[in-house]
């Protein structure tokens, strides 16, 4: 298999991934902080150690405000549904995944908040400006993604994280695009709310997330259970991460987070973002050479991470991806990519798109085959 779908998730997972999991199964995996036997107390340093690694890595001021989440789907809900009181107003673009714009419509459509969308302009990117005029007495938090899942394309957050700033206003970022693949600061860009999953270009498994929660935020639990350390207080403690970390984590995903991430540790984030940027520019270049093929998103590789999207006139994308996985054995993601409001302003919905996204392990071989592949299919046109 020729795997083009590291956008979903990232595949294969370095070795060190599957050899950590598999030893930590196999000698370490007990229950953290529910009991003191040196099983339970290696799966609760292994926990701590995570905190700590991407406190460092996307430069926080404290590995407890880490909590582990099941993706950045569970991050994202976590903090909508934990920071957003009624009647609060939320600014978010119609670049997003739906696992930002379904809480917020949801949340809209029961009257809790009101909603402002800001399109992005023909080339896929939020002016910061725009956000700014959106802003209302009444607005509490900006959501913007730190990429498009379809276009690829960069978005100004820094920029974006100021003027939150300036407003005295909470900034989220959803980095399920990003983390990994691009510098994030969570201090530098002004972000109070950081989501993101472990399993794409973090390199670990899936199953796995995270969501750091500033110090200028206060958020209510939205899971309430065992946290092992304090079993007396009848509410959720209110000490972090315990406050929404209730239940039993993924030890195993996090021990295998870690050593994803002290692979992009090892190879650093900027080679992984040359190395799959290079492998993007090849793919736009040759796709650009064939008749009947639109691309989508602006070509500046500095400004964009390892997702290609295009429409075929012979085919619609999800018969063309089809074609790609049972004939010529290569997987790519056909459709909406559950972003329905960009493909609605593009004007590729219903059928969408073809999404090639390559990854660390990807080669320029791959990228021919699949050029080659998409041109025998079409004919050539």
């Amino acid at each position: 298999m020729i795997y083009l779908d590291n956008a979903a998730t990232s595949f294969p997972k370095p070795e060190r991934v599957y050899a950590a999991m598999d030893r930590f199964a196999r000698h370490s995996l007990a229950n953290p902080g529910r009991s003191g036997h040196k099983m339970a107390l290696e799966s609760e340093h292994a926990l701590e150690d995570a905190r700590h690694r991407l406190n460092r890595f996307f430069g926080g001021r404290n590995p407890d405000r880490w909590a582990f989440t099941l993706n950045c789907t569970d991050a994202l809900n976590m903090a909508f549904k934990g920071v957003l009181n009624d009647g609060d107003h939320v600014i978010t673009s119609d670049l997003e995944h739906n696992s930002v714009s379904r809480p917020l419509v949801a949340l809209s459509e029961a009257k809790r908040i009101t909603l402002t969308r800001v399109p992005a302009d023909g080339g896929g990117t939020i002016d910061p400006e725009a956000i700014r005029a959106a802003i209302t007495p009444k607005t509490r938090l900006i959501a913007l993604t730190h990429a498009s899942n379809v276009l690829g394309t960069v978005q100004p957050v820094a920029d974006v994280g100021r003027i939150a700033r300036e407003y005295d206003l909470l900034f989220l970022v959803d980095a399920a695009q990003s983390a990994g693949v691009l510098r994030v600061d969570v201090q530098e860009m002004c972000i109070d709310l950081l989501a993101m999953p472990g399993h794409k270009s973090l390199l670990g498994p899936t199953g796995t997330g995270a969501l750091y929660v500033g110090s200028r935020v206060s958020i209510r639990p939205w899971r309430e259970g065992g946290t092992g350390g304090d079993s007396l207080t009848p509410t959720q403690p209110t000490d972090f991460p315990h406050s929404i970390e209730g239940g039993t984590p993924n030890v195993l995903g996090v021990v295998g987070l870690v050593a994803g991430l002290d692979f992009v540790e090892s190879r650093s984030v900027e080679a992984i973002h040359k190395h799959e940027s290079e492998l993007c520019a090849r793919l736009r270049n040759a796709l650009a050479e064939l008749p009947g093929i639109e691309l989508f998103g602006h070509s500046d590789a500095s400004r964009r991470v390892a997702a290609v999207s295009f429409r075929c006139e012979m085919l619609p994308a999800p018969e063309l991806a089809g074609l790609l996985d049972q004939s010529f054995n290569i997987a790519v993601r056909p459709g909406l990519h559950c972003a329905p409001y960009i493909h609605k302003a593009l004007g590729t919905a219903p059928d969408g798109l073809v999404r090639v996204s390559p990854g660390p392990f990807n080669t320029e071989a791959d990228i021919d085959s699949f050029v080659d592949a998409l041109t025998q299919i079409t004919g050539g046109m």
